[in-house]
């Protein structure tokens, strides 16, 4: 059990636990854009605010976005569809998430995959989530004040609901985009799809619905989302 978020990603960035996915994140091909930037090609810790109210939990790092920044859901196409809708609901300062040291912020809202290392494919093996299933389940318990989570597609679903019943829950849903699912003891979980271009870019997931659904959940937790932008 670690004690901080900080003691916590600490052990995330030097976790050699699966030898397919260090292999492949080591080794993946520098795009010719950055072929002058050092990747940083370990396991992506979560980021946010460590006092939030919201848990976003995506699938895993991308090969030029999250292997390449060091950051999640930074670099790439689905970062900047994912903090667009972000900055336009209040939780990030700005609208982009493009390197480290952009100063970019999250308020009532921490960012985390059920897999920190990029995958071949974005496919991990089960082995490989059962791997790194304790750097979630310790963030989620270090996240003190969490009240609801935001599932992005059915990876991102199938580790939160892993953790629900290893926990003593029981869960009584399937992924779906917009779903909603009350787990007693736990945070209520919302589902969407992932904001990879694959989705975005064919309509399988638009920024309207993804707002909605954001809507919905600051509807939810409205008392959580007036405190915290009022901090």
């Amino acid at each position: 059990m670690f004690h901080t978020l900080g003691e916590l990603n600490r052990c995330v960035v030097e976790c050699a636990k699966c030898p397919r996915l260090v292999a492949f994140r080591e080794s993946v091909p520098k795009r010719k854009a950055f072929e002058e930037e050092e990747y940083w090609r370990r396991p992506v810790p979560g980021f946010g605010d460590e006092k939030a109210w919201l848990l976003i939990v995506g699938l895993a790092p991308s090969a030029q976005g999250g292997n390449r920044t060091g950051r999640i859901f930074t670099g790439d196409g689905s970062a900047r569809f994912l903090f667009k809708m972000l900055h336009r609901a209040g939780f990030a300062n700005q609208a982009t998430s493009e390197r480290v040291g952009d100063e970019l912020r999250l308020t009532g809202c921490y960012i985390t995959a059920v897999v920190k290392c990029v995958p071949p494919d974005n496919r991990p093996t089960s082995q490989e989530e059962d791997n790194c299933s304790v750097y979630l389940w310790n963030e989620i318990h270090l996240l003190k004040n969490i009240k609801c989570v935001l599932v992005l597609g059915k990876i991102a679903w199938k580790g939160y609901e892993h953790y629900v019943k290893r926990h003593g829950g029981s869960v009584q849903a399937t992924f779906k985009h917009g779903g909603h699912c009350k787990v007693e003891g736990f945070p209520d979980v919302y589902m969407s799809y992932h904001p990879s271009p694959q989705n975005t870019h064919t309509g399988v997931l638009t920024e309207t619905m993804f707002s909605h659904l954001l809507d919905k959940i600051v509807s939810k937790c409205h008392s959580c989302y007036e405190a915290s932008i009022h901090k």
